[in-house]
């Protein structure tokens, strides 16, 4: 199927690429279908787009691309949730703020969104153990493992 997106105009996607948020994003609780399309292939970052309305779509992030020790705990009730079996089932994304320049630009890593792969779920979650994460953190260099 084909959709319209805010940022890559139209792109054909599969039933297989749709990620399901079943609490939406901070903001858009009604919001529950999503894709994640590629940007570019040297840097990380994607668009999560929502597959019924064009507006909505955020640049997202690796965060330890940018952040190497960026680490937190996954609630119980968040796994459960997003049903995750394994470690490596997980994927994190932070959203972008974009700004004039990349330079500029932040990253939310306070409210991370999490990504099971395996059974495509994903969840915007709020860090409780915060770790003095900030909701703006600047994303001068890359400094992680996407190098």
């Amino acid at each position: 199927m084909k959709i319209a997106t805010k940022f890559l105009g139209e792109v054909e996607i599969t039933e297989q690429d749709i990620l399901t948020f079943e609490h939406g994003l901070l903001g858009l609780e009604d919001e529950k279908k999503f894709v994640l399309l590629p940007i570019d292939a040297n840097l990380p970052l994607a668009l999560l787009q929502s597959i019924e309305h064009v507006e909505i779509g955020f640049v997202v992030a690796y965060p330890f691309a940018f952040k190497k020790d960026y680490s937190f705990d996954i609630s119980e009730e968040d796994r459960e949730q997003l049903q995750i079996g394994r470690e490596e089932d997980v994927l994190t994304y932070a959203i972008v703020t974009m700004k004039e320049s990349f330079q500029d630009s932040t990253l939310n890593l306070l409210a991370p969104i999490i990504l099971n792969v395996h059974n495509s779920c994903g969840k915007q979650i709020v860090l409780q153990d915060n770790k003095s994460y900030p909701l703006r953190f600047p994303m001068l260099t890359l400094e992680g493992s996407a190098k």
